[in-house]
């Protein structure tokens, strides 16, 4: 049975982006293989410094996993700082991972590019998530195709210390959906909380509707035919959430003209605001109830370190540090 793993990184409130880039495909691998999933709290550190907000955040995704659809009985799930196992094998992993690896990264430069202050913590972001991996025997990783690079970092690194030292970890292998690896924001960028283009899985009614209301559109009249139909921002989001036919069915209706744009970003609100609906009931009930969810974090956090501490126990003995 393969061993699973993903995390979400508390750093803002999740949006759809999230949900069909990680949530979504972790949860439904949970039913068949031995999932880990956690709350990437160190990760939180190199774009948030409010500790309360960092609190806050990661309660928040606690209770969006766990009305997603995360079950606790079938998967392992965590805070990250409370297995501190992870920082000790990012330094060992890290001793040995050549610069010139960290400084391929596109997301650093990406981010940087993008006016975000360059630090340790961005630059060394690959060795971290290279140990969230590896610590835990990970056979398969789900992740965006921006992620992939990130991937195969780690399991370049993984290589070259079972090269150095002996066979110590297990070399994850990636899992990516072609069809929802990135999912576009609001300005057609990738989705991400860094670019202020979400929208979220839950919050304000009348916000959220606002938000998609307000998606730019260019200024071809309704009447014309948009032979581009299938590169609207609008039709690209609407599949996500309505049904195939319903979205290609407005999609043709686009292309041959007469559908204002007006009218497809209501349909989209629609669509998604009842794709949601019932993970929001569940959410509201699981947050009458904190005491339950801190028990799940707990007793996660207890399962995760007694794999954790058996890998770090392999691990210093093949560097010689026991």
């Amino acid at each position: 049975m393969p061993r699973i793993l993903t995390g979400i990184t508390p750093s803002g409130t999740l949006h759809i982006g999230n949900y069909f880039g990680a949530m979504r495909p972790a949860i439904e691998l949970q039913a068949g293989g031995d999932a880990y999933y956690f709350i990437a709290d160190y990760h939180s550190m190199t774009a948030l410094d409010n500790a309360k907000l960092r609190r806050a955040y990661t309660r928040e995704i606690a209770l969006d996993w766990l009305a997603c659809g995360l079950d606790p009985a079938k998967a392992v799930f965590w805070r990250q700082s409370d297995v501190p196992e992870v920082c000790e094998l990012t330094w060992l992993i890290g001793s040995l991972t050549p610069m010139g690896l960290l400084e391929r990264a596109h997301s650093y430069k990406d981010k940087v590019a993008k006016g975000i202050s360059p630090n340790f913590g961005l630059f060394a972001y690959p060795v971290l998530m290279a140990a969230d991996i590896l610590l835990f025997d990970t056979n398969v990783v789900p992740v965006g195709r921006d992620q992939k690079q990130h991937l195969e970092m780690t399991r370049d690194i993984a290589f070259k210390f079972n090269g150095i030292y002996g066979e110590t970890f297990v070399v994850p292998e990636e899992r990516i959906s072609e069809t929802m690896a990135v999912i576009p924001g609001l300005d057609g960028q990738k989705m991400s909380k860094s670019y202020g283009n979400t929208i979220e899985i839950f919050g304000d009614e009348k916000a959220l509707r606002k938000k998609i209301m307000g998606i730019v559109m260019d200024s071809r009249t309704p009447a014309e035919p948009k032979p581009d139909a299938d590169r609207n921002l609008a039709v690209q989001l609407l599949k996500l959430f309505a049904p195939k036919d319903v979205a290609a069915d407005f999609e043709h209706r686009l292309r041959a003209g007469g559908l204002g744009y007006g009218d497809l970003k209501k349909t989209l609100f629609e669509h998604y605001w009842n794709f949601f609906a019932p993970y929001r009931a569940k959410r509201a009930e699981l947050a009458t109830n904190p005491d339950y969810v801190d028990q799940v974090l707990r007793d996660g956090a207890q399962r995760a370190r007694a794999v954790a501490e058996k890998t770090m126990a392999r691990a210093r003995q093949a560097c010689g540090l026991r």
